[in-house]
Parts: C-alpha cells; sequence; structure tokens
C-alpha cells in the first residue's frame, strides 16, 4: 500500500496552480506549503497523499517520461471534472472519460498530461469492493 507520490515540476508555482484546481476536482486541497515543495492531502491534520518538489540543483529530481499518477475518484461526475479541469488549466488530453474494460471490469477513467508531461488520470473502479 502507497502512503504518498511525489513528482518532480520544472516551476513549482505554475504547477501549485494547475494542481489546486485539478485535484480540488477529487476532494484534495494544498495541505502544505514548503520552499521547494508543496502537498495535497484530503484534510490538513493529515499528511499529504501526494507532492510536487520544484527543487533547482545539480542532484534535484526532473519530470520525467514514463511517471503515471492515477488518483481516485469517487464517481464518474469526478472523472469527467478532472478531466475537464485538467484541459482548462493547460493540460492535454491523453484518453477522455469513459469505461476501459481491458483494464478491469468497472473501470471508468480519464487521462490527462500535466504541465511537465506527467501522465495523470483520475479513475472510479465501479464494480471492485472499497476496502
Amino acid at each position: 500500500m502507497l502512503d504518498h507520490v511525489s513528482i518532480a515540476v520544472t516551476d513549482l508555482a505554475r504547477a501549485a496552480a494547475f494542481y489546486d484546481r485539478v485535484l480540488a476536482t477529487l476532494g484534495l486541497s494544498r495541505t502544505r506549503d514548503r520552499p521547494t515543495s508543496a502537498g495535497y492531502g484530503y484534510r490538513r491534520e493529515l499528511p499529504p497523499v501526494f507532492w510536487l518538489h520544484g527543487e533547482q540543483g545539480p542532484d534535484a529530481a526532473r519530470p520525467g517520461r514514463g511517471m503515471h499518477v492515477s488518483f481516485k475518484a469517487l464517481d464518474r461526475a469526478q472523472v469527467h471534472a478532472f478531466h475537464a479541469e485538467c484541459l482548462a488549466c493547460g493540460g492535454r488530453d491523453a484518453g477522455a472519460p469513459g469505461p476501459r474494460p481491458q483494464y478491469t471490469a468497472g473501470f471508468y477513467g480519464a487521462f490527462a498530461i500535466d504541465l511537465d508531461g506527467t501522465k495523470i488520470e483520475a479513475v472510479v473502479r465501479e464494480a471492485m469492493p472499497t476496502f
């Protein structure tokens, strides 16, 4: 089980503005601000589940091709809102909202490419039990 995910971004302020809007569609908000990172979670008193890192210097992480982060949606409406907000904020379409039974039964998701080239997704798994 994952505790959190971090991705590198080239411009922290720009990426945070993008993710502030996009993740709000899924009930996440920015709960931590640091000089070189921003954390997103469901409530301020809980640890963030998603981090942006915008460090500079030779040892800093860099955005990379192949990174893919999937966010859990509660329903199809959230999947649609996530995808629409991604595009409205300058992200690129990588798969419109819809069923994808080739992945798993009940899979309904949407894909986009963020401002640094990271593939992001919102998915609701309608036929899967929750934990």
